[in-house]
């Protein structure tokens, strides 16, 4: 079990990465990655065009069980949301945010899909 948990977190590990270039790529400059606040976490934290943008990443190695972006509950929106709001706070940030998605699927080809303003 110990090893499929270590696969996972790798495969996510990997994900992540590939999403924060993504974003790079697009003009997004990276502010954080897995940025915790109390049990939740947000994956990256980035910016562009005066927004901050909240990114949870989905990553998966085949999509036998669903796409990544499937993942994305409105439980775990709700808990970004938190997150967010306790990040704007303690930057003191006044500007505009924005809650997106980032699904990574790592087969034969990597397929990267972004999905913006999911709240």
């Amino acid at each position: 079990m110990e090893r499929i948990f270590n696969r996972n977190r790798q495969i996510g590990n990997k994900g992540e990465d590939k999403a924060s270039l993504f974003l790079i790529s697009l003009g997004y400059d990276i502010l954080d990655t897995n940025y915790r606040h109390r049990r939740s976490e947000i994956d990256i934290i980035a910016i562009k065009d005066g927004t901050i943008h909240f990114v949870e990443v989905k990553t998966r190695s085949d999509n036998r069980y669903g796409n990544p972006e499937e993942a994305v509950t409105n439980k775990k929106i709700e808990s970004i949301m938190s997150v967010a709001d306790h990040y704007v706070h303690e930057n003191n940030w006044e500007g505009n945010i924005q809650f997106d998605a980032i699904s990574v699927l790592m087969g034969k080809e990597i397929r990267i899909d972004h999905f913006e303003d999911i709240s």
